[in-house]
């Protein structure tokens, strides 16, 4: 109340010679002058006596919404934005008020139909800032944002998936940081589930690590870098799962992402294989120099000749043909049928655990990697390692 008292105060100073102004309702429905035409006045478009009112509301909703006394906060607001709700032509910190006020309503309604109302309000403030200041492309992201984060049972993913191309269609490379989690999110579920062409997901998925690439190199404040580090965090990875698809990325993405990794283990042959295949999926020239030493160390280290468990057994040896040749998927499938074949529980644990691995590294299938090293912890007691692989489960 003090604090009130206090703006009334300030308010009739600054205002002295002006009329007192009545209290202010929700039905208050002010008539604008008839030379503006519109649905975005600012102060310099209405009467003397209707500017003065205006910023007296727009005084008035801020110090009501610091005392989270909503009700008057909205009436006054209300009173605002009817009036003048481009203010002086360049804030616009009334419709992220009003966003909250929408908000803090729908949170604390009961009734689903009014909650929705609540809903559809502030999705149509979104389109009156637009009408009033522009920046469309921008505020296509930020309405899908809290379209995904507030809003989420009125609003198809497709309706949120379409507001997030628009944003970064427009915006480029400096689109929002806000953008760059949930629509990864809807993209990369659109490409599974495939309610989008492979073509179209592709063109995304490589926006947005274009987008990460800027914000996280031109970053300035310190919120923002910190935002640009939570997305590290997420959105690459989520991405990485796209790595299954063949030609989905290109050769630049692979040898950038784990070339590394095979100089760290020149010896290793799941990783050796892995980058192998990675690089033709890429469409690496097999003339570059590092295409070249892996295909050198894959031959060299890792097609040696087959253990004569691999060679007696059909399947097996169908599997590892494909394994060599980075056919994956169908790899898999021979790798299931001869465990689901065998008796010996050592060798249905360890090839459980390779198949685990390939559904993990190679095919960013997260749920069945987890599946399948439970399944080669089953047949072997007192094994750490199918529990490290659900770790890095985890930690993806």
């Amino acid at each position: 109340m003090l604090r009130l008292i206090c703006s009334l105060i300030l308010l009739y100073t600054l205002f002295a010679c002006t009329p007192k102004v009545a209290e202010v309702t929700s039905d208050t429905s002010p008539e604008i002058k008839a030379v503006y035409e519109g649905n975005c006045a600012s102060f310099s478009d209405i009467t003397p006596a209707q500017k003065d009112e205006a910023e007296t509301a727009y005084v008035l909703y801020k110090d009501f919404i610091r005392a989270k006394e909503w009700d008057q906060a909205y009436s006054y607001w209300q009173t605002a934005m009817k009036l003048a709700p481009r203010s002086n032509g360049k804030i616009q910190y009334q419709f992220e008020d009003g966003l909250r006020i929408y908000k803090h309503f729908h949170d604390n309604e009961t009734d689903p139909a009014k909650k929705e109302e609540w809903a559809s309000k502030a999705m149509e403030l979104y389109e009156q800032r637009v009408e009033c200041f522009g920046d469309e492309d921008y505020l296509a992201g930020r309405k899908a944002f809290d379209m995904f984060y507030n809003y989420r049972d009125y609003y198809s993913d497709q309706e949120i998936y379409d507001l997030f191309k628009q944003s970064i269609d427009g915006q480029g490379d400096s689109t929002g940081y806000f953008v760059v989690n949930p629509f990864t999110k809807v993209l990369v579920e659109n490409i599974f589930e495939e309610r989008i062409t492979m073509e179209e997901g592709k063109e995304y998925a490589n926006k947005l690590l274009k987008v990460i690439e800027y914000g996280n190199a031109n970053c300035e404040e310190k919120k923002n870098c910190d935002a640009w580090k939570i997305i590290n965090d997420y959105s690459p990875a989520r991405l990485e799962a796209l790595e299954g698809y063949e030609a989905f990325y290109d050769c630049d993405y692979y040898i950038n992402k784990y070339y590394q990794e095979f100089l760290n283990n020149p010896e290793d042959c799941e990783v050796i294989v892995g980058l192998y295949v990675k690089l033709r999926y890429g469409g690496c020239a097999e003339t570059m120099d590092e295409f070249t030493k892996v295909a050198e160390a894959r031959k060299a280290l890792c097609m040696k000749e087959q253990e004569p468990e691999v060679t007696s057994a059909r399947p097996l040896k169908q599997a590892f043909d494909f394994y060599n040749n980075g056919q994956f998927k169908e790899a898999v499938e021979k790798f299931k049928e001869y465990v689901d074949g065998s008796e010996d529980a050592e060798k249905r644990a360890k090839y459980n655990l390779l198949i685990a691995k390939l559904y993990y590294r190679d095919l960013k299938n997260y749920g069945q990697a987890r599946k399948f090293a439970l399944e080669a912890a089953k047949d072997r007691d007192n094994w750490g390692d199918p529990y490290m692989l659900i770790g890095k489960l985890y930690a993806s």
